[in-house]
């Protein structure tokens, strides 16, 4: 089975870094090379550097490795702040500049993807290569109903398959009430909640382990996380991803997880070659998540992409 042969699924012990006041957790791994960029890790909503352990297991051989846990989840403090994608793009390049020291390639599933995508294009210096597993965020031709905004794209579909079905859009109003967020909240945070979802977004369901699932609970416990999961339905949708591809200048290397139930890779890849021609994409036999299901067959493809630029 995929995960029986995963080198190591044991996550890599962190450190703190202090910003804008705040502790943000991350891991390093792997020794600098002179000739190879540094790459840093980022997760999408609701993971955390955790998701990234089988990847980090491999690549930190040939890099030097660093994995960020985003402000709002994780073991990173969790303030009531207003949390979207120029918050996150801010705290990645203020990482890569204090800690890392070089530029890096950002590479980001889902909202993550967003994350770094907004980091490449408008913080140029920060960026040596971009590559987006499956990576969020809206298109300016979209329909509202299409492609949800970068972080609620990972919390509607669920909510759209059980609720709206009874509610249609009158079920987004209803969620934007303190009582209804804080139900739902204590819902998805449910063990078997997040076993069914995983479920849904896995194509390999050998690949959902209790360690997988125990990863993902874990944070929703922490004080501040019901403060974080308020803020998805009431973040400002940011930029669109075609202005910020018309902004992006480094190489881009796009990793699809073809059987994902929540976006259409397809359809999507034809929208970010529109906008960025030159990119490079492989299409992998996985879900939403391609570096944790498929790690044996998505490392070599970003190692050797990574040598290349």
């Amino acid at each position: 089975m995929q995960a029986a042969t995963i080198p190591s699924t044991t996550p890599i012990p962190g450190k703190y870094w202090q910003w804008r006041g705040h502790d943000l957790y991350f891991v390093k791994a792997g020794e600098k090379h002179s000739q190879r960029p540094p790459l840093l890790l980022v997760h999408g909503f609701g993971a955390s550097t955790d998701h990234w352990r089988k990847n980090i297991a491999e690549l930190q051989h040939d890099f030097e490795v660093y994995a960020i846990d985003l402000l709002g989840f994780g073991r990173s403090e969790k303030p009531k702040l207003q949390y979207g994608g120029d918050l996150w793009r801010d705290q990645l390049r203020d990482f890569i500049t204090e800690v890392i020291g070089e530029k890096a390639v950002l590479a980001g599933n889902s909202l993550g993807g967003y994350a770094s995508l907004s980091v490449a294009a408008q913080c140029p210096d920060s960026a040596a290569g971009l590559v987006l597993l499956n990576s969020a965020g809206p298109f300016s031709k979209d329909e509202p109903t299409v492609e949800p905004e970068a972080l609620q794209s990972e919390i509607e579909p669920p909510l759209n398959e059980k609720l709206q079905k009874l509610f249609g859009d009158f079920a987004k109003l209803i969620f934007k009430q303190p009582l209804a967020q804080f139900i739902l909240f204590q819902y998805i945070r449910q063990r078997w909640v997040i076993r069914q979802t995983l479920e849904k977004v896995y194509l390999d369901k050998s690949a959902i382990t209790e360690q997988l699932i125990e990863e993902i609970r874990r944070p929703s416990g922490d004080e501040g996380a019901f403060d974080v999961f308020c803020s998805v339905f009431s973040t400002p949708q940011g930029e669109k991803v075609d202005v910020l591809l018309q902004q992006l200048t480094c190489p881009l290397l796009l990793l699809w997880g073809e059987a994902d139930p929540w976006m259409n890779a397809k359809e999507r890849s034809q929208k970010y070659r529109q906008y960025y021609p030159q990119l490079t994409e492989y299409y992998l036999r996985a879900g939403h998540c391609p570096h944790d299901e498929v790690p044996l067959q998505l490392n070599p493809l970003l190692r050797d992409w990574v040598l290349s630029i």
